[in-house]
């Protein structure tokens, strides 16, 4: 047995690669998505020990280039639910008996393949399969995936040094307990890093895990296993599914041994979900932990002090980066009319010089939405501001599905702040943006307007003014930006989270997340205990 008060390796965010013509990443990023391309991969599922193939194929497309096919993975049914929960409850005793600097190892040898052998393949898989350039690809699908791994092992570490005070004669502890059951990890498409970090910070604090991944990011989230099992993670303690959602939760939220949710995804299926848990909660032996990061309807909003140049960049990079499908991009901006002319007139300018199309031609700035059926969705919103009396479309408003789902980056001006493109999530490359004249009014307007919480900014040159606007609109957003765009969320620097409609604001990339995984033993220790039931106050004068 090894014994120690072990300290975790020094912290710094992993360095951002830039891509720059010519540059040795670049290259060998190129080399990547080429071979990622020629091949034809067959992804199985992951239960315990094997390697699952059903025989049922699902095609998987590039959403810039749907006519192409990378490959197929297997489609599983409620059988295999049932076996992933078996098979990770098999493994939790090896599991969570393993010392935790053992479990740390594990993940950061994970980093390291990451950082080094891994980083081009999982970068190429995130590009293709979802439809990211290089940079977008590279902030995701490397750095932030590696910094949860490197971050969340400091965070444990900080968790177990948290211990009671101790009096004389009794020595208290605290034993952070990994919960009695397993977790369920059910990850999104649109972020790499957060379909690794669902279930890999909860299995860090030794719990097992039955994690289902996005139909449309399967591609990245095989790699994501095949490292973790490459950086030694027993087979069992992750298991990888591919089922139908309702399908898999039926079975889920109604085992005895259901203990924990880990989600990111949309408000509409975490309120279904959560309404599932309660019809269920009786069948449960514990009360489950619910953690979910749902939508956003971040708002970007600009004072009469603000640089036009600094407002249309927030605004540009905030809406358009990743096609707007991020739950925090800027998708309602507050502007004054006496503003307006200026910030517009850069901001069209820059979008005229914005490239859309495949992410294998790095010159382009906006790819593909991941799917038809979000194509579909998002266009409804832009033909919908085409008729409206309300709307009008300053930029873009076009679209074609023809070789991929494309749309033009969108900026659509309205009359009236509660304009259903100001309240309701989008989840594509579209800003609506509303002037006004009375910076006071537009506060209350902009905390009411929309059911999320989840990330917001404001951007002046007075701080009067952003001393106001951080207090007025303190429950609008769980991330805050002063003089910048609303995304962009570092590991470790911004703790990720919203509250309202946005999720239950439990913090990725910080210890608050951390401590939902464990179920905390306090112990007492008694050295020399009472020999005699009788207190001093009881004894006569």
């Amino acid at each position: 047995m090894v014994n120690g008060f072990f300290t975790v390796p020094a912290l710094q965010n992993e360095p951002v690669l830039d891509y720059a013509p010519q540059s040795a990443e670049r290259l060998k990023l190129k080399e990547a998505l080429k071979e990622a391309k020629a091949a034809e991969v067959d992804i199985p599922m992951f239960i315990g020990k094997d390697e699952v193939r059903t025989g049922k194929k699902m095609p998987i497309r590039p959403p810039h280039e749907h006519q192409h096919i990378l490959g197929y993975y297997h489609e599983g049914d409620e059988s295999h639910v049932t076996a992933a929960i078996d098979a990770a409850l098999a493994a939790k005793e090896a599991w969570e008996g393993m010392h935790w600097e053992s479990r740390a190892a594990i993940f950061l040898k994970a980093a390291e393949l990451f950082a080094g052998p891994y980083r081009y393949k999982i970068n190429a898989a995130t590009m293709l399969g979802q439809s990211k350039n290089a940079y977008q690809a590279e902030i995701d699908s490397a750095c932030e995936l590696i910094d949860f791994l490197r971050y969340n092992v400091a965070f444990m570490s900080e968790i177990y040094k948290q211990q009671p005070v101790s009096t004389k004669g009794v020595w208290n502890r605290t034993d952070y307990r990994p919960l009695e059951g397993f977790v369920y990890a059910l990850t999104p498409f649109n972020f790499t890093a957060i379909s690794g970090n669902l279930p890999a910070s909860a299995a860090m604090m030794g719990n097992v895990i039955v994690w289902k991944p996005s139909e449309n990011q399967v591609l990245a989230a095989a790699v994501i296993m095949e490292v973790f099992l490459k950086a030694g993670l027993p087979k069992g303690v992750i298991n990888l599914i591919n089922v139908d959602g309702p399908k898999a939760g039926d079975i889920i939220f109604g085992h005895a041994d259901f203990a924990g949710l880990h989600f990111t995804g949309s408000t509409a299926v975490f309120q279904t979900i959560w309404k599932n848990i309660g019809n269920n909660i009786n069948k449960c032996k514990t009360y489950p932990r619910i953690v979910g990061e749902t939508g956003g309807k971040d708002f970007v909003l600009a004072h009469e002090t603000a640089e036009p140049v600094v407002v249309s960049t927030a605004l540009l990079r905030g809406a358009f980066e990743y096609q707007g499908q991020k739950c925090s991009a800027a998708s309602r901006a507050y502007i004054p009319k006496s503003l307006w002319p200026a910030v517009k007139e850069r901001l069209l300018a820059d979008l005229q010089k914005v490239k859309v199309g495949t992410v294998e031609d790095f010159g382009n700035f906006v790819n593909a939405v991941i799917s038809e059926k979000a194509f579909d969705r998002i266009v409804n919103y832009i033909e919908g501001a085409k008729n409206a009396t309300d709307a009008t479309i300053v930029a873009g408003g076009t679209y074609d599905k023809s070789k991929g789902y494309f749309i033009d980056p969108t900026v659509i001006e309205v009359t009236d702040p509660y304009y259903i493109t100001m309240q309701e999530e989008i989840f594509g490359p579209v800003l609506s943006v509303y002037l006004y004249d009375d910076f006071e009014e537009i506060l209350d307007i902009i905390d009411r307007t929309s059911i999320y919480a989840l990330t917001g900014s404001v951007i002046s040159q007075d701080r009067a003014t952003i001393d106001r606007a951080t207090y007025k609109l303190r429950n609008a957003a769980g991330n805050f930006y002063i003089n910048d765009k609303p995304t962009g969320a570092v590991v470790g620097q911004q703790p990720f989270g919203g509250a309202r409609g946005s999720g239950t604001n439990d913090k990725s990339g910080s210890m608050l997340n951390l401590l939902r995984w464990v179920s905390p033993r306090t112990i007492k220790e008694t050295f020399d205990p009472p020999k005699d039931y009788v207190y001093p106050f009881l004894k006569e004068d």
